[in-house]
């Protein structure tokens, strides 16, 4: 997967964040260009769906890769400390998530993994009935044969469903083994952040009273999905004089 994602620009330079940044309104990807027009050039990240398309269809959504990198690096960093400082403290934290904005298909499986564990204690009860019906003759030997094989073939599906269903579910245990195997980071790369992160939504930013510019970033992790969010607040740093529609 990060193999797919990493494209290297003429000038040599890996985009990191290829496929992970998107605009949080109409879900394109965020184009990456450098703006040379200032004397020290930058980089950054605009909606591609405007730059083709133009005012009315979308906005820039207009975020500075440094102040991009700073931010997704600074909470990275935050995840990894919290899991060396009290692992088994951030796995409930992460496991709660999961349960509370898990995605509509997490939602499904644990609504099938319910209806499953209660099937399966409706036929273990089942398997107790019959053998007292047996007992006491209220069921032929044909009848008990057939009505056994029956429900010991469902037992097994219903056994093996069950595992598949709680092995897909596990998010939280696999997103902090690999949030430990990074230890805490002092950059980023390519390879870290599609292990971690799923996806980041960049909002148009609003410029409030104060003149200071607000803009939230949310991240998106693999498996566990969102943990925060957090407006970014940037004063000093200058906007493009025009982007490309």
């Amino acid at each position: 997967m990060s193999a797919k994602r990493r494209r290297s620009q003429k000038n040599a330079v890996t985009q990191i964040f290829a496929g992970l940044v998107r605009c949080a309104d109409c879900g394109w990807s965020m184009r990456f260009a450098t703006n040379r027009q200032n004397k020290t050039p930058y980089s950054y990240y605009s909606c591609t769906y405007y730059s083709q398309h133009g005012r009315g269809w979308c906005s820039s959504h207009y975020i500075r890769y440094d102040v991009l990198y700073a931010y997704v690096l600074s909470r990275l960093q935050y995840w990894c400390r919290r899991a060396q400082i009290d692992c088994k403290r951030l796995l409930e934290k992460v496991k709660d998530n999961v349960g509370g904005e898990c995605t509509a298909q997490t939602k499904a499986k644990l609504t099938e993994l319910n209806r499953l564990e209660k099937r399966r204690s409706d036929v273990d009860s089942l398997f107790t009935r019959m053998y007292e019906d047996r007992a006491a003759d209220r069921i032929t030997e044909r009848n008990f044969t057939m009505l056994l094989e029956k429900y010991q073939a469902e037992q097994q599906q219903l056994e093996i469903r069950i595992q598949d269903l709680k092995a897909e579910l596990s998010h939280a245990e696999k997103w902090l083994a690999i949030v430990e195997k990074y230890a805490t980071p002092t950059e980023l790369t390519a390879e870290l952040l599609n292990a971690l992160i799923d996806k980041i939504l960049v909002h148009e930013a609003e410029v409030g009273p104060d003149g200071i510019r607000q803009q939230e970033v949310e991240i998106f992790y693999r498996f566990i999905g969102r943990l925060d969010g957090q407006s970014l607040s940037r004063s000093s740093i200058p906007d493009p004089v025009s982007l490309p529609v």
